[in-house]
């Protein structure tokens, strides 16, 4: 069977409510204001960050994009551009999970959301190419989930069939796309769950 990976909240560590009190906490004071400026900075991984994600935009017309349309000082918000490749950690139990898959003899990708150099940095300090046979990063196609376009990409890319294939992301939507193109697909809530939903496929 063939897995795709997601990276941000599947593979590595993405909690922006946890980071931003961290980075900006003049502005994320309780749970309420962090939730507030968590869905105003990222716009649900749409608008202007999603632009990033694409490739069609770099950091620094990002940073200033972010900041006009927020008011918030441009140097707060280069703050947290810069600091997000620290906080994509390597989670253990999703690791752990990848390497029972490979053991397996499954074949394993990744499609991956992911702005320029934030994929720079996770192909210099993680061993990608020791777990994955392939992968697509969103701004080095100019694709991004979960426009159908990007799952062909994708299936043509990694010499895959969609029914043969399982999709795990953490971003519903992503899920209920890749679904609607004829992939298996799991929405990743935690890697207990993904692994007992892997498990029911007979895939571990």
């Amino acid at each position: 069977m063939n897995v795709v990976f997601d990276f941000g909240g599947v593979l590595f560590r993405w909690q922006p409510h946890e980071f931003m009190p961290r980075l900006l906490p003049l502005h994320a004071r309780n749970e309420e204001t962090t939730a507030a400026l968590v869905a105003e900075f990222f716009q649900g991984y749409s608008g202007d960050w999603g632009e990033f994600d694409r490739g069609t935009v770099d950091a620094f017309r990002v940073a200033n994009r972010i900041a006009f349309r927020t008011q918030l000082d441009l140097a707060d918000v280069q703050r947290v551009i810069d600091a997000i490749p620290s906080e994509l950690h390597p989670m253990p139990a999703s690791v752990a999970l990848l390497r029972r898959l490979k053991a397996q003899g499954h074949r394993l990708f990744f499609l991956s959301n992911m702005p320029i150099p934030y994929a720079e940095h996770l192909e210099r300090t993680q061993p990608l190419k020791e777990w994955f046979e392939d992968g697509l990063f969103s701004s080095r196609i100019q694709m991004v989930k979960p426009e159908p376009a990007i799952f062909h990409r994708a299936a043509q890319a990694f010499g895959i069939a969609p029914g043969e294939s399982v999709f795990i992301d953490d971003f519903a939507l992503n899920v209920k796309a890749a679904k609607a193109l004829g992939w298996d697909a799991i929405h990743f809530l935690s890697s207990e769950q993904c692994e007992a939903d892997l498990v029911k496929r007979g895939l571990i």
